[in-house]
């Protein structure tokens, strides 16, 4: 399945919270889309459930199925909580940590960010948004007066967001530390990741 580029209203609907940035139209239809308006809540199955939270974190990171599914793995093959650590390999992706550091408003335009070569790790260009940091990272925006007019823009924007305190950031020169790799409680916290760890243990 490739990555989801639809309606993000239609999506916050489908699930009932703002897995994208809600909107005005969320807001007035907070309800499942469809013609026949809200409907009475219906028994899903453990399938259904466990499908159900598998879907919205792969929405959340802005991943395609096969992606989802191979990280899923290498979190499997690591020492600890399956789960905590599927969790935390997400969460340090370079477009996540790009988008928490608040250089841009949306993983989907962090993923973009990084894409078009906009920003560097450890002082080389990286242009991959699936490129996983480490502790000890240094990430900061390129050079270049287009890159940095893109980032200080969206830093303006989202000036409502916390930066996490796995991460140091030095808003004058648009860089960045890992200082250490993101706990459990400091990820994905509305998502209950131990259903997609049941799912694919079927």
């Amino acid at each position: 399945m490739s990555r989801y580029t639809g309606p993000t209203t239609r999506i916050n609907r489908r699930f009932g919270q703002a897995i994208f940035a809600p909107t005005k139209a969320f807001e007035r239809k907070p309800h499942p889309p469809g013609q026949h308006g809200p409907r009475l809540r219906r028994k899903y199955s453990e399938y259904a459930i466990g499908l159900n939270e598998k879907q919205k974190l792969r929405f959340m990171y802005g991943i395609t199925e096969k992606q989802f599914r191979l990280t899923f793995e290498k979190a499997k093959s690591v020492r600890g909580v399956t789960g905590d650590v599927f969790l935390q390999i997400l969460e340090t992706r370079l477009d996540s940590v790009i988008y928490r550091l608040g250089f841009a408003k949306s993983r989907a335009g962090a993923r973009q960010l990084v894409g078009h070569g906009h920003i560097c790790v450890n002082g080389q260009k990286t242009d991959i948004a699936s490129f996983i940091v480490k502790e000890g990272d240094e990430i900061e925006v390129r050079e270049r007066t287009s890159s940095r007019q893109l980032a200080t823009r969206s830093m303006e924007e989202s000036q409502g967001r916390t930066v996490p305190e796995w991460l140091t950031l030095n808003t004058d020169a648009l860089k960045a530390v890992i200082n250490r790799l993101p706990s459990t409680e400091e990820t994905e916290n509305s998502i209950n990741v131990q259903l997609i760890v049941e799912f694919y243990s079927r």
